[in-house]
């Protein structure tokens, strides 16, 4: 069976542990504050093994450009500081990532149901989801 396809511009609708989730990575208070404000829309192209998941917000905005199935250096210097060495990955229809650091068990996996894009991030135990929903 073939992945399905992400491509697609998709608007939050829902968020649940965001804070904890930003505290598992010492993230400080302020911006913690910041961050579960934002309403962040998500732009992904897939092409083949090539993906770019932009996700966008008023206050700053996160690309990540991979190939599916190759370990990369991810700089998630805008959203912690840290560097992680990243392995994206379809485990059947879901998208699952890898971030291997400083912290333990760090990671997200997006899967679809309709026209909603489920993201679950994870570090060290902590769980936090988010919803979209597909615009374009």
């Amino acid at each position: 069976t073939m992945p399905p396809n992400l491509t697609g511009v998709y608007q939050l609708v829902s968020q649940e542990n965001m804070d904890e989730y930003l505290q598992a990575l010492d993230i400080n208070f302020a911006l913690r504050k910041i961050v579960c404000l934002l309403r962040p829309d998500k732009d992904i192209v897939q092409e083949g093994d090539h993906m770019v998941i932009r996700t966008l917000t008023t206050f700053r905005n996160f690309i990540m450009d991979f190939t599916l199935g190759q370990e990369f250096t991810e700089d998630l210097g805008p959203v912690d500081g840290r560097v992680c060495q990243t392995t994206v990955q379809w485990e059947g229809d879901r998208l699952v990532c890898v971030q291997k650091g400083e912290k333990e068990n760090r990671g997200w996996t997006h899967w679809q149901e309709g026209d909603l894009l489920h993201l679950e991030m994870r570090v060290q135990g902590v769980v936090a989801k988010q919803v979209f929903k597909k615009v374009k």
